[in-house]
């Protein structure tokens, strides 16, 4: 396979010809198949993958296409959306199955016809579709078979290489992750007997509820304020400032964590999120959202945050939460929780401590994130020049 420089160098702009998507595939609708013959499993019964607005629903006991197919979804707020398909299958109604004709290599067609974004030509209404009719008029340029096929096959490398990269970056950070586990909970658990003790949250400090706000009262400045939802999204260990505020003159309906106290999530999707806290270091009260608790204490407010971190918090808060359509933690049932509790000037040290894996843990996730981004602009720029740059020659 020739390198990229080499391939748009060769690449001829008079060999391009114009030609109608309707001139290029057959584009015919799939077929309606029941959902309760759609199972979520492929098994001896139903062993063929079936397909419909959104790509991958399931599998069914026949199939409607063998071969190789592009699946362009028609419904939805995802349609136009594109699959590759292979071997025998099922298509819905609600997927455009479509072969290509002989002068047009599939996988070359399932990259342009991505990058063409089909979903600007759905209809706008409640329900997005796409017709086919509509679509088979739009007009591209169509390289020669052999330039098609190598395009093919140099995006396909592209997109390889940027999973791989991906998944090991992925794996990068949550081997990171792990080892930043084993530490803190090395550094939270302290030889039996001396100056350490174990002792329940509840006798250590208070559990205070905070008070009802929605995001409707929010307002440019006034109240710094904390709803729960974003001690998962917006807040760390620590905070010494909200990026939410409320009207002063709703002071008096209000609870207020002070400088030093925890704010505890006590709502939460899972029973591994719940009770995340936040360790409040502003030195004006904040206002609490009711489905969270304030925990007001005499430990080192950043120790008390990392305790709640620990992998002995998470097993004996798993025994409390009251699971429902979202989990719930009530501040009775983690006031019950044991922990062990050092010295004050032990705290210290073990904060500084994690302090610093925390950081790097931060810096680690930052520049992980900027390579996967970097890798991704680079590879659209080369998508995009694969897919256009005969009009941009010609023109």
């Amino acid at each position: 396979m020739i390198g990229f420089k080499e391939f748009i160098a060769s690449a001829c702009p008079g060999d391009f010809t114009k030609k109608t998507l309707g001139d290029l595939f057959d584009m015919k609708a799939g077929v309606h198949v029941s959902a309760s013959k759609i199972s979520d499993v492929s098994s001896s019964e139903t062993p063929y993958p079936c397909y419909g607005a959104n790509g991958h629903r399931g599998y069914v006991s026949t199939y409607s296409h063998d071969g190789e197919y592009l699946l362009i979804g028609r419904q939805g707020a995802l349609c136009g959306n594109m699959t590759r398909t292979s071997g025998k299958f099922y298509a819905t109604e609600h997927a455009v199955v479509t072969k290509a004709c002989e002068e047009v290599n599939i996988d070359w067609a399932y990259h342009k016809l991505t990058a063409m974004n089909l979903n600007q030509y759905a209809t706008k209404s409640a329900q997005p579709g796409i017709s086919v009719g509509k679509i088979k008029q739009v007009a591209i340029s169509v390289p020669p078979i052999s330039v098609q096929r190598e395009v093919a096959l140099l995006l396909d490398s592209f997109t390889s290489l940027q999973e791989q990269l991906e998944e090991s970056l992925a794996a990068e950070l949550e081997a990171r992750l792990h080892q930043y586990a084993h530490h803190r909970d090395a550094l939270l658990t302290f030889p039996e007997g001396g100056q350490v003790n174990w002792t329940t949250l509840g006798e250590i400090g208070e559990f205070i509820r905070g008070r009802r706000f929605t995001k409707n009262d929010y307002v440019e400045s006034g109240l710094g304020c904390i709803h729960y939802g974003q001690i998962y999204t917006d807040y760390g260990t620590a905070a010494d400032t909200t990026i939410t505020f409320l009207d002063p003159g709703l002071r008096g309906s209000l609870r207020f964590a002070r400088k030093g106290d925890l704010v505890i999530a006590a709502t939460g999707e899972n029973v591994e999120d719940i009770c995340k806290a936040v360790a409040w270091l502003g030195e004006e009260e904040v206002a609490v959202h009711d489905d969270c608790y304030i925990f007001r204490h005499s430990l080192d407010p950043k120790f008390a945050a990392y305790l709640f971190q620990s992998s002995a918090f998470q097993e004996q808060k798993a025994k409390y939460v009251n699971e429902a359509k979202i989990a719930r933690m009530s501040g009775a049932n983690v006031a019950k929780i044991r922990v062990q509790i050092p010295p004050l000037a032990q705290q210290k040290h073990v904060v500084a401590a994690l302090d610093k894996f925390d950081d790097l843990i931060t810096s680690l996730s930052a520049g992980l994130a900027a390579e996967i981004a970097a890798r991704r602009q680079q590879y659209a720029y080369y998508h995009d020049r694969l897919l256009s740059f005969e009009e941009k020659k010609a023109a």
